[in-house]
């Protein structure tokens, strides 16, 4: 089958356009942003990549078109596509028929936490020997591509709550059907789809009827929104994980120490073992405490688990560390959300008590530059020390005046490079600073990278 995939550069469709490949297709795509990482992506997989949206791009011996939800009405290309006869499906529908069909569908939804979760998942698969395949909004660093299609019946799905396509506005996790499905949060996003938290919970309440009796839904037992979910129903076998819940199925004692974290498992009540990890934070304990539970679902022993999460090695933007200059240690992180960036700070100040956190944010994400996270995104600065910010021109609210309670840790820039400088004359020894943003931040974390290396080199010389 041809499969000419529109929005093919995005994280998801790029991802979609791999698996299609890997299963035998032949794929092309077109996209207005192409650029690296994922064009060298595309290009390394020989799927050629055509610049723009065009009507003629949809000439030739196409099977079909999948649509990429950047897709809308009003578009030449979209109009063209509807008054033609080929067949066009959405990413997770086509995703759905072609590749999950038929296999074991381990997903993973939620506000926080998905990407992480899911690669933990396929890792802890993966190390089992379970060859999964698998289809996540990051690169897990274990595997070091973002998409797999696998040899086994397994495959993982970060299954994200946005809407599907512009012909289908229903979430796209319900297009999945998994045998197993975590939820590791619910809050209020998406500002620009979902209207309120009840929206998002009817989202994921149709997705629960979608999971079979003879399935798994593993929660997190902490979550008082979750618990809102389940009382509209659950057909399947519940099982809970948490840290700070003693009675869930999976409980997590948490023991922070050094640069990593140790923790043991407890399943019923019951101590089945320990490990000591690299990744930091209450939270990523969590993640690995769903991972655990599903892959027990699938067959994985805990003590195997729980030696794979020792040999796990993070995902890119997921609080990666980028390295230590001078004493002074840079993280990127995928943070958008007052919860997220809580957490990573949460995370921070436990690797590193007595140092300066400092911490710089792009407000990317469309409920962040709506202004709808505002109120809660002052406390959440709070953790940190120094607090940098992007006060770019698509910002719907002033950030001086929203975060005037952070006082003289405020620093506010109206563009990248005045924010570059600041942070240069601001960073000194045993800072740890965390470069939080779900875009690509004007290519600031590199940028900075680079600024630090230089500066280290030249006290050294």
């Amino acid at each position: 089958m041809r499969v000419h995939i529109l929005g093919i550069c995005g994280t998801f469709m790029g991802g979609v356009a791999a698996l299609a490949k890997a299963a035998g297709h032949r794929v092309s795509g077109s996209d207005e942003n192409v650029y690296p990482p994922m064009s060298d992506l595309l290009d390394d997989l020989d799927i050629p990549v055509r610049e723009g949206y065009h009507p003629e791009h949809l000439k030739g011996d196409i099977d079909c078109v999948v649509v990429g939800n950047v897709m809308s009405r009003g578009r030449d290309v979209v109009e063209a596509l509807l008054n033609s006869n080929l067949p066009f499906y959405s990413g997770p529908q086509w995703l759905a028929e072609h590749v999950l069909r038929d296999r074991w569908v381990l997903a993973v939804a939620g506000t926080h936490g998905k990407t992480t979760t899911s690669s933990l998942l396929a890792w802890i698969l993966d190390y089992a020997g379970l060859d999964p395949g698998f289809l996540i909004g990051g690169v897990p660093a274990n595997f070091g591509v973002s998409a797999r299609f696998g040899d086994s019946k397994y495959f993982v799905v970060e299954a994200d709550e946005y809407d599907t396509a512009f012909f289908d506005k229903r979430a796209k996790f319900v297009h999945y059907r998994p045998r197993t499905l975590a939820i590791t949060n619910i809050e209020f996003d998406h500002a620009d789809i979902y209207d309120d938290l009840d929206s998002i919970l009817n989202q994921f309440h149709h997705l629960l009827r979608t999971v079979p009796g003879r399935g798994l839904v593993a929660v997190n037992g902490a979550d008082g929104n979750t618990r809102r979910l389940l009382k509209r129903g659950i057909w399947t076998p519940l099982e809970s994980f948490s840290t700070e819940d003693r009675s869930a199925t999976w409980y997590a004692r948490r023991d922070p120490a050094g640069p990593g974290t140790s923790f043991d498992v407890h399943l019923q009540s019951e101590c089945v073992g320990g490990v000591r990890w690299s990744l930091l934070g209450r939270h990523n304990v969590e993640n690995a405490l769903t991972a655990i539970c599903c892959a027990a679902h699938a067959g994985v022993p805990v003590e195997t688990a729980l030696e794979a999460l020792a040999a796990f090695k993070g995902v890119k933007r997921r609080l990666e560390k980028r390295g230590d200059y001078a004493g002074i240690s840079l993280y990127d992180d995928f943070a958008h959300h007052p919860t997220a960036i809580r957490a990573t700070l949460g995370a921070l100040r436990d690797a590193e008590p007595s140092g300066r956190i400092v911490a710089v944010l792009e407000p990317g994400s469309n409920s962040m530059r709506m202004g709808v996270h505002r109120d809660t995104l002052c406390s959440a600065l709070k953790g940190a020390d120094k607090v940098f910010v992007l006060a770019g021109d698509d910002l719907a609210w002033d950030v001086e005046s929203e975060l005037d309670e952070l006082g003289p840790k405020l620093v506010a820039a109206q563009r990248v490079d005045e924010l570059h400088a600041d942070l240069m004359e601001e960073l000194r020894q045993g800072d740890q600073v965390a470069v939080m943003s779900n875009r690509g931040f004007q290519g600031l974390p590199g940028r900075l990278e680079e600024s630090l290396r230089q500066r280290a080199c030249g006290r050294r010389q």
